[in-house]
């Protein structure tokens, strides 16, 4: 299994439309998806998890026990960067 890593923010990234990157997660969870989307999200939002709740569409508290749990099982999570 692999682990696809889309940056657009990086130069020379593309964008690439729903339809082009959902084949591309075909064999992974959702929780493996979800889990790198929330890593990914709060690592571009430079560790701030009220930026990323909003991006993601999530509240803080279920963002906040999302990263509990990773944590717990222990998944590096970015921390917030001044």
């Amino acid at each position: 299994m692999t682990t696809v890593h889309v940056a657009a923010s990086e130069p020379g990234a593309q964008f690439l439309a729903p339809n082009q990157i959902v084949p591309l997660l075909i064999g992974a969870t959702v929780d493996e998806v979800e889990r790198e989307l929330v890593l990914q999200t709060l690592a571009r939002c430079d560790g701030n998890r009220t930026r990323a709740s909003r991006v993601l569409g999530l509240s803080v508290r279920t963002l906040r026990n999302k990263i509990r749990l990773y944590a717990a099982s222990g998944i590096e999570v970015p921390a917030y960067q001044d």
